[in-house]
């Protein structure tokens, strides 16, 4: 029998999700969750550009979608309300979600007890992933299995990121400001500690445990204004942004995993663009590859879009997985092989 999911937000990575749901013969849409009132009362697939009515309106009535006894939540806000995921695992509900979550470690430890609360009382799991972090990890971890002796895992995010349009997140993560802001590094380190929690969760495939996490961070100054539409970026303030959340054993870095950012075409970064994501296994041997999301050769959206739908899949692809998986905090350590769909 199909699995009754609901998805929860329409936006850039949510309404892939949806699509995805609704093309799934083994997933049956049963609800969804909007947080725009002009999207309540409005059916599924016009929120994800399907042309099939679907007969699943959006709501924002949270008891109704937790009545309706689904076996799993696709949740994919942009960062997780504690609440709303106590609720969804008390009842029951798995939850698979690109919002900010590998292991949970960056929230509280209160915050961490009731969700861990939760999953004992509905019997439920709750999974993280996504591009990156998410399938990075998984591969850094797969290609350990060839070497004798791991000395390191090093993931890099290399890209140009100024084609997704959020001037909130991209101005956090230090673009467009002043370099010698007061506390900008550490606002850069808060929006990417979930970076942290997924080298955390490397090294714990790894049969170490980590004594300390550290984070460090280089900003390039563009040399010129750059208009992006959404944002600008003047000369003189911040156009690229590398920095790596460092998990060390003893005085051994042995797990990095961080991003190689640029905003604008007036930057010139610390190392030159990989436009992907950069997998490294130092040890015997070593191994290196570059994952790299291309569109294929009837493609007709943005580039951005073909990053929302590697965001999402990952997390999406996971629900049969999480759903059988036992109660409680899961990660890609604990999960068979995650695979997408053949579609024939």
């Amino acid at each position: 029998m199909a699995l009754r999911v609901i998805q929860w937000t329409t936006g850039n990575i949510g309404r892939r999700s949806l699509a995805a749901i609704i093309d799934r013969p083994d997933l049956e849409l049963v609800g969804v969750y909007a947080h725009g009132a002009d999207k309540v009362g409005q059916d599924a697939a016009a929120l994800c550009g399907r042309a099939e009515p679907t007969g699943v309106l959006a709501t924002d009535d949270v008891a109704a979608l937790v009545a309706l006894g689904a076996d799993a939540c696709c949740y994919n806000p942009l960062w997780p309300s504690i609440d709303d995921l106590v609720t969804l695992l008390e009842h029951g509900v798995n939850v698979c979600t690109s919002a900010a979550w590998i292991t949970g470690a960056k929230q509280t430890a209160e915050d961490r007890a009731r969700i861990e609360r939760a999953c004992e009382v509905g019997g439920s799991s709750i999974f993280g992933s996504g591009a990156h972090p998410g399938m990075t990890n998984l591969v850094g971890m797969v290609l350990s299995g060839s070497c004798e002796r791991v000395d390191e895992i090093r993931i890099t995010e290399s890209v140009d990121c100024s084609t997704y349009e959020s001037a909130a997140t991209q101005t956090a993560m230090g673009f467009s400001q002043d370099p010698t802001t007061p506390g900008l590094a550490e606002s850069v380190r808060r929006e990417s500690e979930v970076f942290a929690e997924s080298a955390a969760m490397m090294a714990d495939a790894l049969g170490v445990t980590l004594d300390r996490l550290t984070f460090d961070v280089e900003f390039s100054v563009a040399t010129d204004d750059s208009d992006l539409g959404f944002m600008t970026i003047p000369a003189g303030t911040v156009g690229g942004v590398m920095g790596y959340h460092r998990g060390w054993v003893g005085e051994r870095n042995v797990v990095s995993v961080g991003f190689n950012w640029t905003m604008g075409q007036h930057v010139v970064p610390p190392k030159p663009l990989a436009h992907g994501h950069v997998i490294q296994v130092f040890g015997v041997p070593n191994m290196r590859t570059v994952i790299h999301c291309l569109p294929p050769a009837d493609w007709s959206e943005g580039f951005m879009d073909l990053g929302m739908i590697y965001t999402a899949m990952p997390v999406t692809n996971a629900v049969p997985r999480v759903v059988a998986a036992p109660p409680g905090i899961v990660t890609l350590a604990d999960l068979p092989p995650i695979t997408g769909r053949v579609v024939v």
